[in-house]
């Protein structure tokens, strides 16, 4: 059934939920103000303002931060706002943050942090200055299992209390059963709500994505047996507190790796480290494509065999232009475009958005972009050289069910085809555990002690 309208109250909490070409980005937008027309079916008066925790949120703050970065005057990196400095003074005791399993974060700063635990604090914040209505997207992209549950029971406290709680999902596991209401959107619209048990009895299935990803990759220039990664005796720091240490990884042509671990076990500062974005890449015995990090080689023309996906490189592409500039910027291993590329070249990028169903968008600014279609850019521009390694981490945040798995699929081809790009993958979520993987880094078992 389509309602013209619906009412939600304090006290009560609603699950919305929906893939990235359902409205579902169109109503985050109209409850932040930013439009004034909801989706279909989507009309809603809030009681208050809301206090939104959404990506978008988070990169306003990272920017925020980067503008007062004073480490070029210090002689020292600096860590900018405290997250304790984002809470109310006189509830730093308050045990929700024990509840967020967040207190030994309140020391780092904001730009320290990782994306979900940007989230926690963003939620702490709201909880704690007294916010009635919190609308909270994606709440469990790029969180381990443990920090799922932790966020999960603390969500589901914030539901029980005096307040207007809406959660935006795109994924059909992420749906929370304790939410009084569940709402549906699909096709633009919003087509249905009621109480969750009944909602899910009858929960349509999730639309198709366009073709993803249908073309194969052209080979890359990897010899077979060819070693691409040799790390020994790997370690890493987080000022003086130990990451991992004594890692030993090997990875050669076809090779393709998962790298595991709960929050903060140092994955994507491993991640930094292989490709060459991370100081300590110099003090680690690592060889990359046949060079010892340190001995007179250039980071680009490592980079020139890479392409990479990663959180910090989306809070990072913050240069202005268009979708298609962004894909194509990748032939270039730069965050902008700063030469006028060949006719070839833009051709080639057109071709990748056209894989990921985005060719529409090709002179739209990158930035107007929702969130998962920006990260769907990102995995263009990986990929457009075909590299040799492709270091994807947590490269599935952002998109809806439908993209992830086929993305997964296209992995899974790439994996098949002979001479084709070695995989280096960090992952949460077993969902996307595949086959394809020959190797698996559990790096909490490095952890240093």
């Amino acid at each position: 059934m389509r309602d013209a309208n619906f009412t939600a109250r304090c006290g009560e909490s609603w699950c919305f939920y929906g893939d990235n070409r359902s409205g579902i980005d169109e109503f985050l937008r109209f409850l932040a103000g930013e439009i004034t027309t909801p989706p279909l079916g989507a009309s809603f008066a809030p009681p208050e303002p809301p206090r939104i925790i959404s990506f978008a949120a988070q990169q306003a703050i990272y920017e925020e931060e980067l503008a007062k970065d004073d480490s070029d005057f210090l002689d020292h990196p600096d860590p900018g706002t405290l997250a304790a400095d984002f809470l109310p003074e006189d509830k730093l005791d308050n045990p929700l943050i024990d509840r967020f399993a967040f207190r030994e974060a309140l020391g780092r700063g904001f730009r320290q942090l990782s994306s979900g635990q940007n989230r926690k604090l963003l939620l702490l914040e709201a909880l704690l200055s007294g916010s009635r209505f919190l609308v909270v997207d994606s709440p469990f992209d790029g969180l381990d299992a443990k920090s799922c549950q932790e966020l999960d029971a603390a969500l589901a406290t914030v539901a029980a209390a005096d307040r207007l709680l809406f959660l935006l999902v795109r994924n059909s596991q992420d749906i929370r059963r304790w939410a009084d209401y569940l709402a549906i959107f699909r096709g633009g619209e919003l087509i249905s709500h009621a109480k969750t048990p009944n909602a899910l009895a009858r929960l349509p299935e999730m639309s198709a994505a366009p073709a993803l990803f249908a073309d194969p990759l052209e080979q890359a220039a990897a010899r077979p047996g060819e070693e691409l990664i040799g790390l020994k005796n790997g370690f890493a720091a987080y000022e003086d507190k130990p990451l991992f240490t004594g890692l030993n990884l090997t990875v050669k042509t076809g090779d393709h790796t998962l790298i595991t671990g709960p929050n903060g076990c140092g994955k994507s500062t491993l991640m930094q480290i292989i490709t060459g974005d991370h100081p300590k890449c110099y003090a680690n015995d690592l060889t990359i494509f046949g060079h010892r990090r340190g001995s007179g080689e250039s980071i680009w023309q490592l980079k020139k065999e890479m392409g990479i996906v990663s959180t910090e490189l989306h809070r990072a592409y913050r240069a202005p232009g268009s979708a298609l500039q962004v894909v194509v910027s990748g032939l270039y291993d730069s965050i902008g475009l700063y030469s006028k590329p060949s006719d070839q070249d833009l051709r080639r990028a057109r071709r990748w958005l056209a894989r990921i169903g985005l060719a529409d968008k090709a002179a739209q600014p990158f930035r107007r972009l929702h969130y998962g279609e920006q990260r769907l850019v990102l995995i263009a521009r990986s990929l457009i050289k075909s590299p040799k390694l492709l270091a994807l981490d947590e490269p599935t945040q952002g998109l809806d069910q439908a993209e992830r798995a086929a993305l997964l699929d296209f992995l899974t081809r790439l994996a098949e085809q002979d001479g084709g790009s070695t995989i280096l993958y960090v992952s949460h979520r077993e969902d996307e555990y595949r086959p394809f993987f020959r190797q698996r880094i559990r790096l909490e078992e490095y952890r240093a002690t």
